[in-house]
């Protein structure tokens, strides 16, 4: 391997280097590349290809090809003081990978970085593909749409507990208004007993009875007492229970209606979606197998053509020169026209294998394209899986929080049967202690009775307005301690409002950057690249209704839009299919370039690779690499002779791999 450069770019002179064995066509090799451009120079067939692969390989990607009369092959990536290192085997008719790469996931390189011959961004123009799915692609939308599902319901959680504050600070001014009249009343009483008692001590100061059936008595009017207290306390609790049981049982018949409302749980449904991405799955990787062994086919035979003289070019014919001495030298019966076939000795006419090298490259571009489309049956039936998953979730919570409720009624009507069971029993015991004050109150002088009974009432009375002064001193402080974490809630809320808001509108941005920096950069590429009668290309964003699994859903639809003017200046809309090669190569080029910048590709693989320009013509060639070198650290690209001799650009050019 040799090297020649021309003049060194501006940018630190930091130096890759890649080594390669058993990749594509390449026997063994080393190869430093440099900041800026490296030009991998030649005719066709000079392994220029089967590098770009090799650095593909080290950097992580799986679309490489093991030289085809080799089990094993590896390339190697040297960055700094780093090292990564891919090996390729072939097992049972399939080349597997192994090593630590680079990238850990190759798949936004593959898109926007690689650009081969064969890139499906590249491609997407001139095949009509979805270029707003392809330009989409590296963004979790599924993953995306699971953490709003998760966001909203958040959200509505704060808001149902947001609500529920609001409706108990409606009930504080009430509260404190019977905190009030209640405080009034004991006041009240307290001076309505304390003079009832003074009324008691006068009394019994000037009367002379029975010491032992007094102290009974009155033993007996505070037992009175101490129950009827108790009573009033059990009767409290059973009004409040029942409250309680009331809320919860309106609570119940919402998640009631909640599930009968929903739809069934599709468990058989999910169940048959994981399936069939298996099945997909599977379908993919037996592809991407076959992918690789058609790849490894059609270099193995190339390389035989170039071996029994001249080399095949991207159009299935000869290129360069005739390289008659060289077949005499390798093939001295050969008359050029044939050669002898790799697997029986036999002579084979050229033009068949070069025939059959087309239908190879035919039949891999089907394989690629129905890669493809099962990529995309994945991506919506995964997009229907996770709906159909947030369906069973939403479901499966709604019916555990309506058992948590069903179990919290039937606790609540067990603690009320207790509480009316208690209610009854102490009734009884006030029953019997009024019999037992009624009987020694015929012993105890009768004026003296009404004074101690009219203490024990007020007592009483007074024991049940502070009780009820003491609940609703609780409640309010209740009230008060629940109301404190409303600025947080108010706090989390506009939060996740936010958060909200920018998962929503994320998909929507990226679309948008994603149009414009096409728009931009193909406006600035044609102005380069002095296209006579293409006035303009660009992307033009619409909305449309598009169905997703069972749900239809508002989808954006990405439209290539041509305009050209005609020789007296008229401009007219023009299609797709009108433009030339050398246009649609350009304008696949600058999409991928866009998908480069949106996903920011360079902050994770400063690499891109460029091969298969031909269609573009030389002076063209060098302005768009030239182009592309602003926004692209390492950019390696594969030209021909004459095409490299046009690129002034500084610039290290590889001539021999």
């Amino acid at each position: 391997m040799s090297t020649g450069s021309s003049q060194q770019t501006a940018a630190p002179p930091q130096s890759v280097t890649v080594r390669a064995r058993n990749i594509g066509g390449i026997d063994e090799t080393e190869v430093t590349l440099h900041r800026g451009i490296t030009a991998l120079t030649g005719r066709n067939a000079t392994n220029r290809t089967s590098l770009l692969q090799a650095i593909m390989a080290a950097l992580g990607s799986d679309d490489t090809s093991l030289k085809a009369d080799a089990d094993e092959g590896r390339a190697i990536l040297e960055v700094g003081d780093e090292t990564y290192e891919r090996t390729l085997h072939r097992r049972n008719g399939t080349v597997v990978t192994e090593g630590e790469p680079y990238l850990e996931d190759s798949g936004i390189a593959d898109l926007f970085a690689f650009l081969l011959e064969d890139n499906e961004a590249r491609r997407a123009v001139a095949r009509g593909d979805d270029l707003r799915d392809i330009i989409m692609r590296p963004v979790d939308t599924d993953a995306i749409r699971e953490e709003i599902s998760r966001t909203e319901q958040e959200k509505r959680d704060i808001d149902q507990r947001l609500s529920k504050l609001e409706d108990l600070s409606a009930k504080l001014p009430d509260l404190e208004q019977k905190r009030t009249r209640l405080t009034n009343e004991i006041e009240e009483q307290r001076a309505e007993l304390s003079e009832a008692r003074e009324q008691v001590e006068d009394a019994e100061a000037g009367v002379e009875e029975t010491r032992e059936e007094k102290d009974e008595l009155d033993a007996k009017l505070d037992e009175l007492q101490e129950t009827r207290s108790e009573l009033e306390r059990v009767r409290r609790r059973i009004d409040t229970e029942r409250e309680s049981i009331e809320a919860l049982e309106d609570e119940r018949d919402e998640l009631a209606d909640e599930l009968e409302d929903a739809p069934e749980r599709p468990g058989a449904e999910i169940d048959r979606l994981e399936a069939e991405i298996d099945r997909l799955q599977n379908e993919k990787e037996e592809l991407t197998a076959e992918i690789s062994q058609l790849q490894s086919t059609i270099q193995f035979n190339e390389e035989r053509l170039e071996s029994a003289g001249g080399a095949v070019d991207a159009n299935g014919g000869t290129g360069g020169e005739s390289g008659g001495d060289v077949t005499d030298q390798l093939l001295p019966d050969s008359d050029g026209e044939t050669v002898e076939c790799w697997t029986c000795g036999s002579s084979v006419a050229r033009d068949q294998i070069e025939t059959t090298i087309e239908q190879l490259r035919s039949t891999r571009q089907e394989r690629l394209d129905e890669r493809s489309e099962l990529s995309t049956a994945l991506r919506e039936t995964r997009s229907e899986l996770s709906d159909l998953r947030d369906r069973r979730d939403e479901h499966e919570r709604t019916r555990k929080k309506l058992d948590s409720v069903e179990e919290e009624i039937e606790e609540r009507e067990d603690r009320v049967e207790q509480y009316v069971e208690r209610r009854s029993r102490l009734t009884e015991e006030i029953e019997a202690l009024e019999e037992e004050v009624e009987r020694l109150e015929e012993d105890v002088q009768d004026e003296l009775l009404d004074q101690h009974k009219e203490v024990n009432e007020l007592e009483f009375e007074l024991e049940r307005l502070e009780g009820q002064r003491e609940d609703v001193d609780e409640e309010i402080a209740s009230i008060e301690d629940r109301l404190d974490e409303r600025e947080e809630l108010e706090e989390r809320r506009e939060a996740v409002a936010d958060e909200l808001t920018e998962l929503r509108t994320r998909i929507d941005r990226i679309e948008a950057d994603a149009v414009e920096a096409f728009n931009e950069h193909m406006e600035q590429v044609l102005d380069v690249l002095g296209y006579e009668n293409l006035d303009r290309i660009w992307i033009e964003r619409t909305e449309r209704e598009v169905r997703e699994g069972r749900r239809k859903v508002e989808k954006s639809s990405f439209d290539l839009k041509i305009v050209r003017s005609t020789d007296s200046g008229a401009a007219y809309e023009d299609d797709i299919d009108h433009l030339s090669e050398s246009e649609r190569e350009v304008t696949g080029l600058v999409f991928a370039l866009a998908g480069y910048l949106v996903h920011d590709v360079h902050e994770t693989v400063p690499f891109m690779l460029l091969d298969s320009l031909e269609a573009i013509d030389s002076a063209r060639i060098a302005d768009l690499i030239e182009y592309f070198r602003d926004h692209v650290p390492y950019l390696t690209v594969a030209l021909l002779e004459e095409d490299a001799a046009a690129l002034e650009a500084p610039h290290e050019r590889v001539t021999e791999i």
